[in-house]
């Protein structure tokens, strides 16, 4: 016999199946499990994990027939967020926007009180947004090549910012320095927000940032964009190399976003939650907002989002240990 614990939890799997199973009607979930629906953001109001939130709302509460809320939990680099939605009960009431940082990097960085591999359920890859390496217009580089030809000729002269240490933009700047031999300094500052004006006002010569973040500020003529880090050209700087045309393979790096669960989530309401969501993703609106920001929707099953994220794993792990990257 089952034990007390494990046998609730048999039942209430099975009757969250049922209820999934035959409460769909129409299009509408007539008895989704919960009336609520909250999708936690670890990130601040206006950054991209609460935009893409946010962008699900509607279709969401259209597609399930409920209220759906976003909460933003932030703090620790995302770490908070994601814990309190790793605890959560897995009833599908609980969601994450979760992104590479908080999923697979900052599991190198931080002593966490569980490991986002395994505390959570992959569900649906929102967007993936590639990067873009730019310079202040006073650098005197129009290319790749020439920038690194000129931090080659004045070792420790230059350096590059970031939106915080440990974070995709800052290790990518690391690899760039291990790559290439480089001798720069890293300047962490607190979002990339305040990364990005100074770059803007020539007090850093250089970042790697989303490309959607910089599409505006490339148009003002102060920055310059020299490469992107995505397996191809991204839609919203098409004139922009890839680092992997320039002959860089190890660079196809994007900052990926996507909703999570926690682990004991029954994989019908997964399942459904995926296939809903695919649903909202390739609808017209949305589709244009996913277009601006520069990402490439892939459509992926949650079998093929977690495939996706297991590779990510030795990656970034091998990245922090042979930068030195720390989240101090």
């Amino acid at each position: 016999m089952l034990p007390r614990s494990k046998l609730r939890k048999s039942l209430l799997d099975l009757s969250l199946s049922l209820v999934v199973y035959f409460g769909f009607i129409g299009g509408a979930y007539a008895e989704y499990p919960c009336s609520v629906v909250k999708i936690v953001s670890p990130y601040p109001p206006g950054g991209a994990s609460d935009v893409l939130a946010r962008i699900l709302v509607p279709g969401l509460t259209k597609q399930l027939g409920v209220n759906i809320i976003v909460e933003n939990k932030t703090g620790a680099s995302g770490n908070i967020g994601t814990e309190f939605v790793s605890s959560a009960a897995g009833d599908g009431c609980t969601l994450l926007l979760g992104n590479s940082t908080g999923i697979v990097i900052n599991r190198n960085l931080y002593k966490l009180r569980s490991d986002p591999i395994l505390s959570l359920k992959p569900v649906v890859e929102v967007a993936a947004v590639p990067m873009v390496l730019y310079v202040n217009s006073s650098v005197p580089a129009n290319s790749f090549a020439e920038l690194i030809a000129l931090i080659k000729k004045e070792p420790g002269k230059y350096s590059f910012a970031s939106p915080g240490s440990g974070s995709t933009h800052h290790l990518l700047g690391e690899l760039l320095k291990l790559e290439q031999k480089l001798d720069m300094t890293h300047i962490p500052y607190r979002g990339s927000g305040p990364a990005i004006a100074d770059v803007l006002a020539g007090q850093v010569p250089m970042a790697f940032e989303s490309t959607g973040a910089m599409v505006p500020h490339l148009n003002s003529g102060k920055v310059r964009a020299l490469a992107t880090t995505g397996s191809v050209r991204a839609k919203n700087l098409p004139d922009v190399p890839t680092m992997k045309e320039l002959g860089y393979p190890k660079f196809v790096v994007e900052n990926w976003y996507g909703i999570f669960v926690p682990a004991k989530t029954p994989t019908s309401l997964v399942n459904i939650l995926n296939k809903e969501i695919n649903k909202i993703l390739v609808s017209a609106e949305v589709a244009e907002s996913l277009a601006k920001m520069g990402s490439i929707n892939s459509e992926q099953t949650p079998e093929q989002f977690a495939a996706f994220i297991k590779k990510e794993i030795p990656y970034w792990e091998l990245l922090v240990k042979q930068s030195g990257a720390t989240a101090d």
